[in-house]
């Protein structure tokens, strides 16, 4: 992958994550291409702003803490980032947990598809049906 290709890439997901932050889902959608689909550990795969809303709705104020970016050495349009997600629910609870985003860009570097990685189960109890 050639170096401004991972740059562009390392930029859209740093900005990405500080929209996600922010809770601004129009932000957080303008990373994205149209037809981009979103794979949540808790929902599924589903179309992006939908997520984003629902994510929207079921927190407060978070703070996500970028550990590492990689991007792909294969010549993929694709990177993922690694960060700490401390999440605020709109309950006032907390949920702490580690999380990797695969995102596989087009090619404008926009995000087309975005794979979300945690583990859930320490974490069910407390999130439950808050997304509802």
């Amino acid at each position: 992958m050639r170096i401004e290709h991972a740059e562009r890439f390392s930029r859209r997901i740093e900005d990405y994550l500080a929209a996600l932050q922010a809770g601004e889902v129009n932000a957080i959608c303008a990373h994205f291409a149209p037809q981009a689909r979103v794979f949540s550990p808790f929902l599924g795969w589903m179309d992006v702003r939908p997520f984003f809303e629902a994510v929207a709705r079921a927190s407060g104020t978070s703070v996500l803490t970028l550990l590492d970016i990689c991007v792909s050495t294969r010549g993929r349009r694709s990177a993922t980032g690694r960060f700490t997600y401390d999440w605020g629910l709109k309950d006032g609870s907390r949920v702490c947990f580690d999380c990797v985003d695969v995102f596989d860009f087009d090619a404008d570097g926009q995000i087309e598809q975005l794979l979300i990685v945690y583990d859930t189960h320490p974490i069910r109890r407390d999130v439950g049906d808050k997304y509802a």
